[in-house]
């Protein structure tokens, strides 16, 4: 059971701007018990705050509803058990009195305040004092409104239980009563009505995840939904490298079995030639599409070689590959190409890994090795392990065999070169020389696309065809890029390539690193104060990391990312570009991040709980400024549905959005600060969505 928060949400507490890091915990302890113990002793709610009490006294507890509100929508009276309208008036005119002069007292206060603090220093981006002191105003604001008319304001209701895991565009008995076959049931159909206007809690014995490491190799069982038999009879290599310990799965990517992900990550190194996995980088291979990723080991193992592993996979109800990926804390979406491209650019991914997908690569004429082939960037490589490879069972399997010659002739007719077979694994490399498609017999092989059909960031666009990205200026072989970790900046021949300027992008590298060390200097008192340590915990290891991974909503040029590398904090960012904005997917995915193309106005392609921080800088001006598609109250339950419990939100953007933003956070329940920022027009919303259990029945 986690502990109360103490969050002090209407002001009650103070936003330390020189607080410690994130993830540096050595000077935390003596304060965090010196606070438990003084909390200790006084009674009570813990989590009182300055407007509560105000409440209190305005309201008193002797009333039959919830903030002394009648059934007829009114305030009752305060003072007395009555209903009158005269004692109404009386109460709502003492209201207002008491508002104008507490506000009053608050300006002069704000006003001297501002006096003594003039010759101070004003070196950081954020003023907490100054946010306490609106905030106070904004509070008493509050209490206002609710005087005047709070049984306007309607509580979003919760999802029946039944929605726990609900993903809306993805429902397979609809697909097939639409006639939809074929593996085209589980594509992503977002169309009117495929959203829900409810919050969705989590299951009834939801547990926080574990902290990284740990977290990323042991899951809480309840947290997912899979049952026990699906764990034991799971199939694949990558599944059955897991184990179910009483409330808890472990992944054992470390298992000193022969078959374990180890050997095979080595063996796929040997077989490109490379002494072991921990060369990949030398060999220009950073980012790694696995599709049908099992449960994430194979992303999991690699990602201390600085590799970083995107999982795909199809919509499962129930033993979800994609859900128990995130739950690992590791990169994973939804993602299907058996009617539609995925959103990513041509030319994206430096390996695309498939170790029994359950990918039929011999149908369709071959359209779903053309769509690998589009998403690799030149010189890429695409690793296949199935029994099909295997030669000398092929033999005697007529299907089998017929399947393998397929995929081999027809990869040799895009030139791929077999770089070798081993047991059931097989290695291919994608041409870096355009020549070679020119080269082919005519009639060998899929054509060149068009420049109208070579489309470089489609947006689930139909399956093409053709080979693309022949014609986009990003075609540069992987052993030709600067390499990881350098290519998070990228030269100037790469950045001129995407029409910008190293000045640019080093001006942006800066603001977000100042950017990333407020936001930790914000958090971290927070995080410390509510979550000292659990019961029966451990002392956390170093990093101390509480948060995992991070959704940023408006990515830009991925600067939020970069700044997180460079701070060294371990979190993996996905970067999502608003179908609505500039298209920066592409510089994204060169930097070496993982990123997706995505509209706002409908549902993100993962499970419920994915994320420990949204994070969305002019998103709300993108998307709502001067006309908006769809409501923005959608966005904000779409953003509750992926945050974890107990999850951070960071909003940037204008004073009025970001005012409008903060009400629709109260109707969410999230606890909710505004921060001012310095030589700006513009606010900070920082929010913390509680955990709210749904009761057992």
């Amino acid at each position: 059971m986690s502990r109360p928060l103490h969050r002090g949400v209407s002001g009650g507490g103070r936003l330390s701007v020189n607080g410690p890091d994130l993830w540096d915990d050595s000077q935390m302890k003596d304060k965090i018990e010196k606070e438990d113990l003084e909390r200790n002793r006084s009674p009570g709610d813990q989590t009182y705050s300055p407007t509560k009490f105000l409440c209190r006294i305005l309201f008193p507890d002797n009333s039959p509803s919830k903030h002394n509100l009648g059934e007829n929508g009114l305030l009752s009276d305060p003072f007395s058990p009555g209903t009158g309208r005269n004692r109404l008036k009386y109460a709502l005119g003492l209201i207002r009195l008491s508002l104008v002069g507490i506000i009053l007292l608050a300006l002069t206060g704000s006003f001297w305040w501002t006096i003594s603090i003039t010759s101070s220093s004003r070196g950081h981006i954020y003023h907490g004092y100054r946010q306490l002191q609106e905030q106070v105003v904004s509070d008493l604001r509050d209490i206002g409104q609710l005087s005047l008319g709070a049984a306007n304001v309607k509580d979003i209701e919760y999802c029946p239980p039944e929605s726990e895991n609900f993903i809306p565009c993805f429902n397979v008995s609809e697909n097939l009563d639409l006639g939809l076959s074929k593996g085209e049931e589980f594509d992503r159909q977002c169309g009117p009505g495929s959203r829900q206007n409810c919050l969705v809690l989590p299951p009834v014995n939801y547990k926080i995840p574990l902290r990284w490491p740990t977290g990323r190799d042991v899951i809480w069982h309840v947290n997912v939904n899979i049952t026990a038999q699906e764990v034991l009879s799971s199939g694949g290599m990558t599944k059955r490298l897991m184990m179910l310990e009483e409330e808890q799965i472990s992944f054992r990517s470390d298992s000193a079995m022969f078959d374990s992900i180890e050997d095979y990550s080595h063996q796929i190194a040997e077989m490109i030639g490379l002494r072991n996995e921990s060369n990949f980088v030398r060999a220009g291979v950073r980012t790694i599409l696995d599709i049908g990723c099992g449960y994430g080991s194979f992303g999991a193992h690699l990602f201390s070689s600085q590799l970083l592993t995107m999982c795909v996979a199809n919509y499962e109800a129930s033993g979800s590959q994609v859900q128990l990926t995130l739950e690992r804390g590791l990169p994973a979406m939804i993602g299907s190409f058996n009617s539609k491209q995925l959103p990513y650019p041509s030319l994206s991914f430096d390996m695309i890994h498939c170790a029994e997908c359950h990918v039929d690569w011999d149908q369709k004429d071959g359209i779903f090795l053309v769509e690998v082939d589009r998403l690799l960037r030149p010189g890429g490589y695409f690793v296949w392990t199935s029994t099909v490879t295997n030669t000398q069972r092929s033999v005697h399997n007529k299907v089998s065999l017929k399947k393998w010659n397929f995929v081999r002739n027809f990869a040799e007719s895009m030139c791929w070169k077999l770089l070798a077979q081993q047991d059931e694994t097989v290695v291919w490399k994608k041409t870096s020389l355009k020549k070679c498609y020119f080269a082919r017999r005519p009639g060998v092989g899929p054509s060149i696309c068009s420049k109208g059909q070579d489309i470089e960031s489609p947006y689930y666009r139909p399956l093409q065809a053709c080979i693309a990205g022949t014609q986009s200026r990003r075609w540069i072989p992987i052993e030709e890029r600067t390499k990881w970790p350098s290519r998070a900046k990228l030269n100037s021949s790469e950045l001129k390539i995407h029409g910008l300027l190293s000045e640019a992008l080093a001006e942006d590298s800066l603001n977000w690193n100042s950017a990333v060390n407020n936001y930790w200097s914000l958090l971290s008192p927070l995080i410390f104060s509510d979550h000292p340590k659990r019961p029966g915990d451990d002392d956390p290891s170093p990093p101390y990391n509480m948060l995992r991974n991070v959704l940023d909503m408006n990515a830009h040029f991925g600067g939020l990312n970069a700044a997180l590398l460079d701070a060294r904090k371990s979190v993996w960012v996905m970067n999502v570009i608003p179908t609505s904005g500039p298209n920066y997917l592409p510089l994204i995915l060169d930097r070496g991040f993982v990123g997706v193309l995505h509209d706002w106005c409908e549902a993100f392609p993962t499970y419920p709980r994915t994320y420990d921080l949204v994070h969305a800088n002019g998103l709300l001006s993108m998307e709502f400024g001067q006309h908006s598609r769809c409501p923005m109250f959608d966005l904000f339950i779409e953003m509750d549905r992926v945050l974890r419990p107990e999850g951070w939100v960071i909003l940037r953007d204008t004073v009025p959005l970001i005012e409008l933003a903060r009400s629709h956070a109260a109707r969410l329940k999230w606890d909710a600060r505004v921060i001012e920022v310095e030589s700006s027009d513009e606010k900070l919303l920082i929010c913390q969505k509680p955990f709210s259990r749904r009761q057992a029945s």
